[in-house]
């Protein structure tokens, strides 16, 4: 039996979007952002966009206020990115390797 609104108890966005997340979620964040690339938007813009600073990481870790949940969020969060970051990046090397090619 599925918990009801009133009974389940709050989650964080982040861990319930975490939950659904699926299999593909790397690939389609990287080809949005590949998509802004191929549409004129700097990619180092988009990779600024795309990358949580190690020393925002780090200080949401050790930040007294959140809790372990938070931290398990943010780490997971964290490494999303990163995989988004490194499809992202080789989207647009294969691009400039075609782009040399031709």
């Amino acid at each position: 039996m599925k918990p009801t609104l009133e009974s389940a108890p709050l989650q964080p966005p982040v861990l319930q979007w975490y939950e659904d997340l699926d299999p593909l979620a790397v690939q389609r964040e990287a080809a949005m952002f590949y998509g802004l690339f191929l549409r004129g938007h700097s990619p180092e813009q988009l990779r600024r966009d795309i990358e949580i600073p190690k020393s925002t990481f780090e200080k949401w870790l050790s930040h007294p206020h959140y809790d372990g949940e938070f931290r398990e969020n943010i780490k997971r969060v964290y490494h999303f990115r990163r995989q988004v970051l490194a499809v992202f990046d080789e989207l647009v090397d294969q691009e400039r390797l075609k782009a040399r090619l031709q």
